[in-house]
């Protein structure tokens, strides 16, 4: 089994989302002996936002007539989407940074969502390419969005990482939430704790029957 792990907080140590991922990642790997990870951190090796060169996919072989800065951008794409493709496991921390994500997760997702590797239109609409995958995501938040219709019509962190993932054909995401600790009473004890009964339960179940295989 594969598992890539990813960061995207820019709080390096004083990072929860950090310390969340760490944990899922350590608690997987002693559920399911033999996981190989491999790790992303996308506050230190951000790919590049989209620009002309970088729009669109093209595949190795089909670079001909390519300028310089399209093949060098072509390149990035090519090596971050066939890192996520041979995943079995995506463990993606999220911090909440202005009611969304970090705008380096968000440059992953651009050069990862590509037509005819991971997605594709059809007939019926568009069609994921990358199911069978288990996407668990490490959500932090200042504040507190999940206990009111308020909070959750301003969230646009868990939501849009649930509609991309899906969009992508991944039906198996997790969601790992450690809320309010910006918070002053226990609210911040209160959100840790919460977080690591999540990933005690959410760690402990096989994603689908190829990935129970792999871990046995």
């Amino acid at each position: 089994m594969k598992l890539l792990h990813i960061d995207s907080s820019v709080l390096a140590a004083n990072s929860v989302s950090r310390r969340l991922t760490a944990d899922v990642v350590a608690q997987w790997r002693a559920l399911h002996p033999g996981t190989t990870v491999e790790y992303l951190d996308l506050a230190v090796d951000a790919p590049g936002h989209l620009t002309a060169d970088a729009l669109g996919f093209r595949s190795p072989r089909g670079t001909e007539g390519l300028t310089e800065a399209q093949e060098r951008e072509n390149a990035v794409s090519e090596k971050l989407v066939a890192q996520f493709l041979a995943a079995d496991v995506i463990v993606v921390g999220a911090p909440f940074y202005n009611f969304s994500i970090p705008s380096q997760l968000k440059a992953w997702i651009d050069r990862i969502a590509q037509p005819g590797r991971t997605f594709r239109y059809t007939d019926r609409g568009p069609e994921g390419l990358a199911g069978g995958k288990t996407v668990v995501v490490a959500s932090t938040r200042g504040g507190q969005y999940a206990t009111s219709e308020r909070g959750r019509a301003l969230e646009h962190q868990e939501s849009y990482l649930e509609t991309v993932f899906g969009f992508l054909g991944i039906t198996d995401v997790r969601i790992v939430r450690a809320e309010g600790l910006a918070m002053s009473g226990p609210a911040r004890t209160q959100a840790l704790a919460t977080a690591a009964a999540d990933i005690r339960s959410l760690t402990g179940r096989p994603a689908n029957d190829a990935l129970a295989a792999a871990a046995a």
